[in-house]
């Protein structure tokens, strides 16, 4: 076989007995990975990838990430984190054992990569795989025998088996299980709960595309997971990801719905939802909310539906799951008009003050973001608008960039409706709220009273 991959495996020359130089076979795959000598690579250091290298860094491996974005690997490389769930000391604590790059030059170095760039939706709701293709064809160009390339990226079922090894093969002339590895590995983080959920306590994932993938695709997760759960192939944990966010917006949807049905029969959902919990078997509660944000639960059911329209099935379920939470927002701001009509003022010129613009509680991430929505709508409508939040410092919502305002009871009693959006610990902490005239309160975090608006 001719090809980059056709050329001796698994031994180095150089070591010399008796004045001779003679081959010495290398460490295996497995042994590597056990005495630590392996060099993972991440590609991707943004939410799930730096977490990721953090966590086989911490397990004593040498990672070499790369990312496009200089500024993050420039962050890297000085100890500085850019997430909420990682610190400057917790980098520090790795003792140089993570370092970052812009290229890909340095591919050949790592026993194992894994891929964890983002995967997002266009506006038409088709999944952008473009990040994926990127990845994993800069990796073909280098790859080197015996590396195991896995995918953790959440994505359309079936990229594992076709896009990554058709494009590993055709690049290197090699075969996948024989010349090289591939795997899939979801991630499953849920950024601000690292404290009960994160990588080594999650359970992962992992599947490959013959059974030598798997198995190292397994063997490499179980140096920093404490439980590693084989899929019989990849496109079972492909569509398991997929599934796991889907079944949260659905569920979603109906406590929304439910919201919506409650506001019309003069009954409080949370209390609806609070008195069918007591059940013990047989009911899950999920909450209704402003609209779904992050880079998951509004995203990922639609990599199902897209790939179901393709084998001629329409996702109904999915989709009317994503019109209810699509119109909550829209909601929102119809119950702040309420509330202002009530007291007899128009939302032009009205003074409202946003409580926390981050998709949820104690991130900075705005990606999908209902608050966002919400902002634009008023925006839209003349009201002058404010918002607080200790996690995002600044915001351009249409051609207006705007400043968080400090979260102090001054400001809450000049608003004429403060908007209790995404409930950050500081909120919590120092509920100003009590100083506001109206409160629209979408999380059920603000006692009732006069005053106060709930979904």
């Amino acid at each position: 076989m001719d090809g980059p991959l056709n050329r001796p495996r698994n031994t180095f020359t150089g070591v010399t007995m008796g004045g001779e130089s003679v081959a010495v076979a290398a460490p295996s795959f497995d042994e590597a990975v056990g005495a630590r000598t392996a060099k993972i690579g991440i590609i991707g250091l943004g939410y799930a990838g730096l977490p990721l290298a953090t966590g086989f860094a911490g397990a004593g491996f040498e990672v070499l990430g790369i990312d496009l974005d200089p500024d993050r690997v420039a962050a890297v490389n000085a100890g500085r984190s850019y997430l909420t769930d990682l610190s400057d000391s917790d980098l520090a604590a790795l003792d140089g054992r993570v370092s970052a790059v812009t290229t890909y030059d340095r591919v050949g170095e790592a026993a194992a990569f894994i891929i964890c760039v983002p995967t997002p939706l266009s506006k038409t709701r088709t999944p952008d795989l473009s990040y994926v293709v990127a990845a994993v064809e800069s990796v073909a160009k280098r790859l080197v025998p015996g590396q195991l390339v896995i995918l953790q990226s959440t994505t359309v079922p079936g990229t594992t088996d076709e896009l990554v090894v058709s494009t590993l093969e055709r690049a290197s002339g090699g075969t996948v299980g024989r010349d090289f590895y591939v795997g899939y590995a979801p991630e499953r983080v849920d950024p601000a709960n690292t404290a009960g959920w994160n990588l080594h306590t999650t359970p992962k994932l992992v599947s490959g595309v013959t059974e030598e993938c798997a198995r190292r695709t397994a063997l490499l997760f179980e140096q920093v997971c404490e439980t590693v759960i084989p899929c019989g192939s990849t496109r079972v944990a492909e569509l398991a990801k997929l599934y796991e966010n889907t079944f949260r917006q659905v569920n979603i949807a109906l406590a929304n719905e439910l919201a919506l049905m409650c506001q019309r029969l003069g009954v409080s959902a949370w209390e609806v939802i609070d008195a069918a919990a007591t059940k013990p078997f047989g009911f899950l509660a999920h909450y209704p909310g402003p609209g779904l944000g992050g880079d998951c639960i509004p995203v990922v059911p639609h990599f199902l539906s897209y790939r179901l329209r393709e084998c001629g099935y329409q996702t109904r379920m999915i989709d009317a799951a994503h019109e209810i939470n699509t119109a909550m927002p829209e909601f929102v701001v119809d119950l702040v008009t309420r509330a202002l009509n009530d007291r007899g003022m128009a939302v032009r010129d009205a003074r409202i003050l946003l409580c926390g613009v981050a998709y949820k509680p104690n991130v900075s991430d705005l990606r999908e973001s209902p608050a966002l929505v919400i902002f634009e709508q008023l925006q839209r409508r003349g009201a002058q608008i404010a918002y607080s939040d200790p996690h995002v410092a600044s915001v351009t919502v249409g051609d207006y960039v705007y400043g968080s305002t400090p979260w102090e009871a001054a400001i809450v009693r000049s608003a004429d409706v403060v908007v209790m959006l995404t409930p950050h610990d500081e909120f919590l902490a120092a509920p100003h709220w009590e100083s506001a005239t109206t409160v629209v309160d979408t999380r059920n975090v603000v006692a009732s009273g006069e005053g106060v608006y709930r979904l």
